[in-house]
């Protein structure tokens, strides 16, 4: 499971899609997928939509957050666009019954694809307000089996205070399930932690910036952070 925010495709824009970004990144993906790896994918829609980014505008939580999943829907819409120019079959399965767009999220189907080699990008987060992408990550991890939740991230890793901020914040290599609730990180949201924890899929935390970091990850070799 690859999870990646909305943001990773802004690039250099205000709000929208970098074609460029997103060219790059499936490329990376692509190469992965040449290792033999089965991979499920789940993007966030903040490049488009995000509640808190829009609190001001007094539309109420639950229709914003509606707001949201259309565009993790039309954030995965243009991968799946990417990946097919690029040559490799990709499905988008939705959370939100969108079938002029996308299939509908059916886990049984999301597994037929995978095992056919096809890459899979959930969309439409838990198909529920109030539920952040992350979640739908974790659920969507257990719900197809996967080995571990790739969390691409702007940084190295997992800290203990925002290091964009703090010069001193320090790096985790390595932590637990209960060291990270415990401490209350919040580079994820502890009920997608939660969840990861109860079914034991390891988290690894790393920056997606740096090329590369992806197939590493997979790997298994050291890079940004691993819970579990």
């Amino acid at each position: 499971m690859l999870k990646l925010s909305g943001e990773v495709l802004l690039g250099h824009r205000g709000s929208g899609i970098d074609h460029k970004i997103l060219e790059g990144l499936c490329r990376e993906i692509v190469e992965v997928k040449k290792l033999g790896a089965q991979i499920v994918i789940v993007i966030g829609g903040g490049n488009i939509w995000r509640y808190r980014d829009f609190k001001e505008t007094g539309i109420e939580r639950v229709t914003s957050d509606n707001i949201g999943m259309l565009a993790t829907i039309m954030n995965a819409t243009a991968m799946q666009s990417m990946f097919e120019k690029l040559g490799v079959d990709c499905r988008v399965a939705s959370a939100i019954d969108i079938p002029q767009i996308a299939e509908p999220y059916l886990r049984r189907k999301v597994i037929r694809h995978l095992e056919k080699g096809r890459i899979v990008i959930c969309a439409g987060g838990t198909g529920s307000p109030f539920f952040t992408t992350d979640s739908a990550a974790a659920l969507r991890a257990l719900e197809t089996n996967c080995d571990v939740l790739l969390k691409a991230t702007n940084v190295e890793g997992v800290y203990n205070k925002d290091p964009d901020k703090f010069k001193n914040a320090k790096k985790f290599s390595e932590l637990t399930y209960h060291e990270v609730l415990e401490m209350d990180l919040e580079f994820m949201d502890q009920a997608a932690v939660s969840l990861c924890k109860e079914s034991s899929v390891p988290i690894m935390v790393f920056n997606l910036k740096k090329r590369g970091n992806i197939k590493r990850a997979v790997l298994g070799e050291k890079t940004g952070t691993i819970i579990h």
